[in-house]
């Protein structure tokens, strides 16, 4: 079990079982060189940006994906023992695809950093394309400094660059794979809620670009997971909208007015959700498809002021 004591960044390779994946694509896979480091809350720390495939090259900053066959999570083989090193879980390998370029990981790598004086909440961390676990690190630092942060990796790999899942056109995504991702993520909360390692009623989930897609379609997918969800650059990715009931997750989304790309789906989004009953906080902000200061603000003050981060 993870020690309440445990201090610094542990870093934990999570797998889970999943069944065949087919290509995908993905939102974010043409953001921008370092949009994800992008933060000035501290000009000395950035993200170092993953060199542009000639896939992405040739798009904005962002991308998107298409469906999957539905996977189960195999129960985690280890459990975090006191002070023992960071144990690894092990999970099936989907079938490879059959694109090249698409790279699919047997396992979900997690980074789990717990402050000094930690409260019982944790923000869990999906990053943009071309990031990782590391990724959200500083601005989530920033956003809420007492929480036990968990950082996740995605599984896909395509065209060099790491994401949630694959993309087919910056705005256009293989369904199914979106589907089997957010399967396959959902196994992994499940799993790590048995487990003890997370509590739902004390998580708020952040998402970056092709992050903070996967995140939207997981609510949809499988609702009652998510109850608070940040929503960072995101547009809606899954074309055929489930009839679920959102009225129990509270929304917080952030667009930026010169990411030219993705900031017309924002609209879009924000109405379908409201649409299921989900309870919005829009904000469309001077930026463009990067994070910064006014992110750090928007998301920490919205934590304090909807109560998604109790100190209980």
């Amino acid at each position: 079990m993870i020690k309440q004591s445990l201090l610094g960044a542990m870093a934990l390779t999570l797998v889970l079982g999943f069944a065949g994946t087919a290509g995908a694509r993905d939102l974010s896979d043409c953001e921008r060189n370092g949009s994800q480091a992008k933060m000035a809350a501290s000009n000395s720390s950035k993200e170092t940006p993953k060199p542009a495939s000639a896939a992405a090259a040739r798009c904005p900053d962002l991308s998107i994906d298409t469906p999957v066959k539905s996977l189960k999570a195999e129960p985690v083989k280890a459990m975090i023992e006191q002070d023992s090193p960071a144990p690894e879980f092990n999970v099936a390998v989907p079938p490879a695809a059959a694109s090249s370029s698409i790279i699919r990981a047997k396992d979900f790598t997690v980074l789990v950093k717990r402050p000094e004086k930690a409260t019982a909440e944790t923000l869990v961390l999906l990053h943009g394309s071309g990031g990782d676990e590391t990724t959200m690190m500083a601005l989530a630092s920033r956003i809420a400094p007492r929480s036990v942060l968990m950082g996740v990796r995605g599984r896909v790999v395509q065209d060099g660059s790491k994401r949630w899942y694959a993309r087919l056109t910056p705005t256009k995504f293989d369904q199914r794979d979106i589907r089997s991702e957010a399967n396959a993520f959902a196994g992994f909360l499940q799993d790590a809620v048995k487990k003890k390692i997370l509590d739902l009623d004390h998580t708020t989930f952040v998402g970056y670009s092709n992050g903070a897609n996967l995140l939207a379609a997981l609510t949809l997918l499988h609702p009652g997971l998510v109850e608070r969800a940040v929503l960072l650059r995101p547009m809606s990715v899954l074309e055929k909208i489930p009839a679920v009931d959102l009225s129990s997750v509270r929304y917080l989304v952030v667009a930026g007015q010169a990411d030219v790309t993705y900031s017309p789906f924002a609209s879009g989004l924000e109405a379908m959700l409201k649409d299921h009953g989900a309870r919005i906080d829009a904000h469309m902000i001077k930026a463009d498809h990067g994070l910064g200061d006014e992110d750090a603000k928007l998301v920490s003050d919205w934590l304090a002021r909807s109560n998604a981060v109790s100190l209980n």
